[in-house]
């Protein structure tokens, strides 16, 4: 019987669930003390000292154990009937969709750990008001209980100190509170002052003796911890009923042994009724006193002489047997619970490990035909590897992936690319979506044959690198004005060309020199305005590093727009890129440190950063706030990977010809660029003053004809 959470909230389901349990727990010690009910008062009542002590131990705790204890091997199929029947008896109360192979068989631990997530999509303000309410009372019983303990403590200390031979300090009082036994740790039998006087000398020895039992029993610390519970579940009424039990089997338990040592039942009846009589009782159950209980009861059990049988070996076998079930049970349903999760994991001829395929319907452009091929090195441990067949054919790995539930999943971080689907129940297809940045798209996947397979094509042969100590230059080049209105811009080495799109002469120098575009003084005014289209051949093989490259665009720049400077130093304003309080939050690079970096704008606000050095983001940095330098104060050596997604405006990106949009509203939209770079990467990017290196053209003229 599973029913809805109330208020969908985790802990309410949590702690509706620990109470049925810790419920029908009383429930069953009550069956058994009515079985017990002719033998010793001290058996029942350690049974009801359990029943209290369940409400501070949660079964989840032992389904926890029995998961850390389940079986190396999974077992094969489902989950056993037994589970699922364990689990709704033991939690009725539904934690929502966090394991639908198993409902209800999820631990009160668990289910708290999967609330964050669910919490982040509903707000309830009811289960917030039931938590204000619940430690309300809670703190108001435990205030009312220290203000009773302090007002006894000290009518402790106003006590005189009685010589009295019976193994406990003995204090006397001017009050009219009766006998008792006050602390838990260091017990003192406080007496009032009048007793002699109210009782003989045979009926106080029995009221001592009667106390005596207490301090052997333990009883105030006993009582202490009911009360704990008390105050934590002050609302729940078993509670309060269990603390009736405990009250009425302790002082049973206390005049049962008093008459087995004394043998006296008239004589200590008459010295009960006259505490009585005379005194008020306990106001605290955790200072036993003798008057606790039903009187009248106690009375005609006393003075009848009831016998109170000693358990025989069938009792302590059921009572053995009992307790084992309690722990055993719950370690069980653990057992079978991880043992079933390690059956839904293993392997199977639907699970997931294997080539899928599927074709992107791009609107507008070209199909996409891509390709997923899945493997599982070590159990729960999913890599994928994917190739688009329509773009060459380059593997690409995926960051992260999981199949849990039916439901595929996979990510590749630096391309901002997600996928989540659903497989089929015959584990032939999966359903799902495909996103890069904002832009979704349906993706279904279907299981290959080797009829259906595609080819995948071999990956283009690399280009190796030109030589560390090369000098290259270009053996031809051609430079043509942009056409007007054309899109985009670009600049970069492809095969064995060099080529821009859309660029400057002012941007080509800023590339050229490394250097943001106001470090550059002096030229003509064409020179940021008219664009051009690059493309020249190297006149050596290979493929350049980027300072490399620098040096190709140099000789270009000298040779086609006769460029001449002077260098200067000049104080500017620029931005400072330094490490953040906190420390830097990045992931060191593991690719070929002799290689260039990877740097990929995926769309605007989304950068993809991989074997990079600081000043290469630096230098990306500049492309986007392009109004003054970016300096780079990090200190930080080596080369790092990571990404950085934020919201751009309409200051940003200038430089590139593009357009912003307007900011999103969406609650998961990415925080503004100065704040995402403290957040995402542990770095700062502040506005301040610095010394920078400067260009100063002395000439420069139109480009030579081709």
């Amino acid at each position: 019987m599973i029913f809805p959470a109330p208020f969908h909230s985790y802990w309410v389901s949590a702690v509706a669930n620990h109470l049925w349990q810790s419920t029908v727990f009383a429930a069953a010690v009550w069956l058994v003390t009515i079985v017990l009910r002719r033998n010793q008062a001290r058996t029942r009542f350690f049974l009801w000292m359990l029943a209290s002590v369940k409400f501070l131990v949660p079964f989840s705790i032992l389904i926890a154990a029995g998961e850390w204890l389940h079986p190396a091997t999974p077992v094969a199929g489902g989950a056993p009937a037994f589970l699922t029947a364990m689990g709704g008896l033991t939690q009725p109360v539904s934690v929502g969709e966090s394991a639908p192979h198993l409902a209800g068989v999820v631990s009160s631990a668990s289910a708290l750990a999967g609330a964050p997530a669910i919490a982040a999509n509903r707000v309830d303000v009811l289960p917030i008001v039931l938590l204000a309410l619940w430690i309300f009372g809670t703190c108001f019983l435990f205030a009312r209980w220290a203000w009773g303990w302090w007002r006894l403590r000290k009518v402790v200390r106003d006590a005189c100190p009685v010589a009295l031979n019976c193994g406990l300090p003995v204090r006397s009082t001017p009050t009219r509170l009766e006998p008792g036994v006050f602390g838990v740790l260091r017990p003192v039998l406080l007496l009032p002052q009048t007793i002699r006087e109210r009782l003989s000398d045979a009926q106080l020895d029995a009221i001592i003796a009667h106390e005596l039992c207490h301090v052997r029993r333990r009883d105030n610390l006993i009582a202490a911890v009911h009360m704990f519970v008390e105050a934590v579940f002050w609302f729940y009424p078993p509670v309060w009923w269990i603390r009736a039990r405990l009250l009425e089997e302790r002082e049973r338990a206390c005049d049962e042994a008093v008459l087995e040592s004394r043998g006296e039942p008239l004589e200590y009846a008459e010295s009960i009724l006259n505490v009585c009589k005379s005194y008020v009782e306990s106001p605290m159950s955790c200072v036993s006193g003798v008057t606790g209980s039903d009187l009248k009861k106690r009375i005609v059990r006393i003075m009848a002489q009831q016998v109170a049988h000693r358990l025989d070996l069938s009792r302590k076998v059921l009572l053995g047997l009992a307790a084992m079930l309690v722990f055993v049970v719950p370690v069980t349903v653990g057992v079978m619970h991880a043992a079933g999760r390690g059956a839904q994991s293993a392997p199977s001829e639907t699970g997931i490990v294997g080539t899928w395929q599927g074709t992107l319907h791009i609107p507008q452009g070209q199909d996409l035909r891509a390709v997923e091929q899945i493997t599982e090195p070590t159990p729960g441990n999913l890599k994928v590897m994917l190739y688009s067949i329509d773009q060459g054919g380059q593997g690409i790995p995926a960051t992260s992936a999981s199949f849990q539930g039916g439901v595929f999943k996979y990510s590749v971080e630096f391309l901002d690319n997600t996928f989540e689907g659903k497989m089929s129940t015959d584990g032939k297809s999966i359903t799902g979506t495909w996103k890069t940045g904002q832009t979704s798209l349906p993706l279904v996947l279907e299981r290959v044959t080797p009829e259906t397979e595609w080819t995948i094509p071999p990956p283009q042969p690399r280009i190796p690198a030109m030589a560390a100590n090369a000098d290259p230059g270009l053996e031809v080049a051609t430079i043509k004005p942009s056409k007007p209105g054309q899109p985009g811009k670009g600049l970069g080495f492809r095969g064995t060309h060099l080529l821009t799109v859309n660029t400057t002469l002012l941007e080509l120098i800023a590339y050229a020199y490394d250097l943001q575009q106001k470090q550059i003084i002096g030229g003509p005014d064409w020179m940021s305005s008219d664009k051009f289209d690059v493309d020249g051949e190297a006149d050596i093989p290979g493929t350049p590093d980027a300072s490399q490259l620098r040096t190709m665009f140099q000789k270009l720049l000298a040779e086609r727009f006769q460029l001449k400077f002077h260098r200067e130093t000049k104080e500017m304003t620029a931005y400072l890129l330094t490490v953040g309080k906190n420390g830097p939050k990045l992931e060191k690079s593991q690719g070929d440190p002799n290689a260039g970096p990877g740097i990929v704008m995926r769309q605007l606000g989304v950068l993809t950063v991989t074997n990079a050095t600081m000043a290469d983001f630096a230098r990306v940095m500049q492309t986007v706030v392009f109004e003054r330098p970016v300096v780079d104060r990090t200190g930080l050596q080596g080369r790092w990977d990571f990404v950085l997604k934020w919201t751009p405006d309409e200051s940003q990106f200038g430089g590139l010809g593009a357009k912003v949009p307007p900011p999103s509203d969406a609650a998961d939209a990415p925080p503004p660029l100065f704040t995402a770079i403290q957040e995402q990467i542990g770095l700062k990017l502040e506005a301040g003053k610095a010394d920078v290196p400067v260009l100063v053209l002395d000439h420069v003229e139109q480009p030579s004809a081709n």
